[in-house]
């Protein structure tokens, strides 16, 4: 199809992905009467922000004492120090202004007798820097993404704004000057491209959780936006850094909410014993969840697993009673019953660390913008391209995200990048004409699949299996030098062996085969940033633990890696430790 014979649609921003972080820029966007087109390849209610449980972090203090100083300490802390200060003491400075703001939106938080917003313990959570357990995390039962994510989007459309539901994106135009003008998206219903020019962009595409065979995420996080940006010559940051949940249902990967540990839960291994105390004698189950995850899977390998195989522990709830639960824990009983056929109320439940959240991302600032280093070390904007939630780095979560603050970052750096956004409107008020090189190349991709019939080569769906068992044989909870050398050279294959896959099951609309190939290709681009990262790190920190280099090394590796796609090239840039207006937290050594 020639470009001329394209429909093309313009607006003043393009925001990629309907999820929290997404629906929140464009929720302040169009409230500034701006005009907003958000383009999501699904519903925009059954994006991955509505499967998020616990809650969402904000010192409001309604429980027990507390101040968003702690909570900066303990997000600096759970970051393993590669956090950035000046983003983390934003944020935590943010949080209980903006659900305050969420309230007032409709969220219907849990409440306390008083009336006021009910708060649990999390993981990773502490007063006064370090001392006694905090209760931080604002809920709504179990079901605090749903209920989020369900605000907004009502908001949205009270706001006006212009959604392209089902709408799959391509790739990224980029004008003479390397501002980026739109995208180019194809509808999974008709299969017809189209052409959106926008001023500015932002990518709210979520993470790439599918790279791993036992993940909790939906099938949907292949990591498009990330891949976009990678394909636009911009790099990804600290994609080593993979978050593996400690207690997803065993074999199967659905999550079970930390918030069940925060309401009284805890790990026990086959000899009956609360293994936690040994790892984390303060925290203890509540420790952070790299420390839970990597002393689940030793107690694993030293053989104190549970069942036949010894290859799970157990979550006991049970003794938390049965109007606890139903009350404060009611999906998670549905997702127990459901997935392992056990009533949580009668029995404990069979956990396993499983693949979770994407920590790195695209690089950007407190506003929201990407930001690349240059040669001289200063970093600079890319014009018109904003990025926020998981698919994006500011950096808040550093080596490790603290649960609670995945919803507080989308609702934070959403209205960031959505104020920013409106302050270039101000000063840009004219679309660039579009370069039809940059629209051919998102273009060729399409084509490309459209001529793969059908055959007798290796399937789609295939070859996704084969790369989600490679990265979770060889980028899993602990690494070494030569698995990970080894995962690198098998996905580097695995990118090969994609050229000759065949679109050949006639029993799907062909749309969705080329979609799901699409979708390949960009999860190869994200196991590749992730596994070469990982290879190249050599030290522990926080969810990222080598085995043969079993310490951290901040003399040599306090620093955020930059992969870039071009020859899968490395490069470093250093963490900011300058906050804006308190001292810094140095370094120091990370005991629970």
């Amino acid at each position: 199809m020639q470009v001329g014979q394209i429909e093309r649609r313009k607006f003043d921003t393009l925001v990629i992905g309907a999820g929290g972080g997404g629906l929140r820029a464009s929720m302040q966007l169009a409230q500034a009467d701006a005009d907003v087109a958000v383009v999501s390849k699904v519903f925009p209610t059954r994006s991955h922000t509505v499967a998020a449980q616990g809650g969402i972090n904000a010192a409001l203090a309604n429980v027990m004492p507390d101040n968003w100083h702690w909570h900066m300490y303990d997000t600096i802390k759970g970051s393993d120090y590669l956090g950035d200060q000046d983003a983390i003491e934003y944020m935590c400075r943010a949080a209980s202004r903006l659900v305050i703001e969420l309230e007032h939106a409709g969220v219907p938080f849990s409440r306390l007798d008083d009336g006021s917003i009910y708060q649990r313990p999390f993981g990773g959570q502490s007063q006064n820097f370090g001392g006694e357990q905090a209760a931080r995390t604002c809920a709504a039962a179990d079901r605090t993404g749903h209920a989020i994510l369900h605000a907004l989007y009502q908001q949205n459309i009270r706001a006006k704004t212009h959604f392209f539901d089902e709408y799959f994106a391509l790739d990224l135009i980029k004008g003479e000057d390397d501002q980026v003008l739109g995208a180019v998206v194809l509808s999974i219903a008709t299969g017809e491209p189209l052409i959106i020019e926008a001023k500015t962009t932002l990518l709210a595409t979520g993470g790439a959780g599918q790279i791993f065979r036992t993940n909790t995420n939906a099938m949907i996080n292949t990591g498009d936006g990330l891949a976009m940006a990678l394909r636009a010559d911009i790099p990804l940051q600290d994609m080593e850094f993979f978050q593996f949940h400690p207690t997803g249902i065993a074999g199967k990967g659905m999550l079970i909410s930390e918030g069940v540990r925060g309401e009284g839960g805890y790990l026990l291994n086959a000899d009956g014993e609360r293994f936690m105390e040994r790892y984390a004698p303060n925290a203890k189950d509540l420790a952070s969840r790299d420390v839970v995850s990597r002393s689940i899977a030793i107690e694993i390998r030293e053989g104190r697993g549970c069942g036949p195989n010894r290859d799970h522990v157990l979550l006991k709830v049970d003794h938390l009673g049965a109007d606890v639960i139903k009350k404060r824990l009611p999906g998670i009983r549905d997702i127990a019953m459901t997935f392992t056929h056990i009533d949580p109320i009668e029995a404990p439940i069979p956990v396993y660390p499983t693949a979770h959240y994407t920590m790195g991302g695209i690089p950007t600032n407190r506003f929201g913008q990407v930001v690349a280093p240059m040669r001289h070390g200063a970093e600079e904007a890319t014009p018109g391209l904003y990025a926020v939630g998981e698919c994006a780095c500011v950096s808040v979560h550093g080596a490790n995200r603290l649960g609670g603050n995945s919803l507080l970052d989308i609702v934070v750096f959403g209205r960031a990048a959505g104020n920013h956004i409106i302050e270039f409107l101000g000063s840009n008020r004219y679309h660039q004409s579009l370069p039809k090189r940059s629209v051919d190349q998102a273009l060729a991709r399409l084509a490309r699949w459209e001529r793969k019939g059908s055959g007798d080569g290796e399937s789609v769906t295939e070859l996704r299996a084969t790369l989600q068992q490679t990265m979770e044989e060889y980028c899993g909870v602990f690494r070494t030098d030569d698995v990970l050398q080894q995962g690198v050279e098998k996905v580097l294959e695995i990118e090969q062996r994609l050229e000759d896959v065949t679109i050949h099951d006639h029993s799907r609309i062909f749309n969705t085969a080329r979609i799901e190939a699409m979708e390949l290709e960009n999860l190869i681009d994200n196991a590749l940033a992730t596994v070469v990262s990982a290879h190249a790190r050599q030290e522990s920190r926080s969810a990222h633990s080598r085995v043969d280099f079993p310490e951290r090394d901040d003399e040599h590796w306090l620093k955020h890696s930059l992969y870039y796609k071009e020859g899968q090239r490395l490069d470093y840039k250093p963490v900011r430790m300058k906050p804006l207006s308190v001292e810094s937290f140095p370094p120091k050594p990370r005991v629970y």
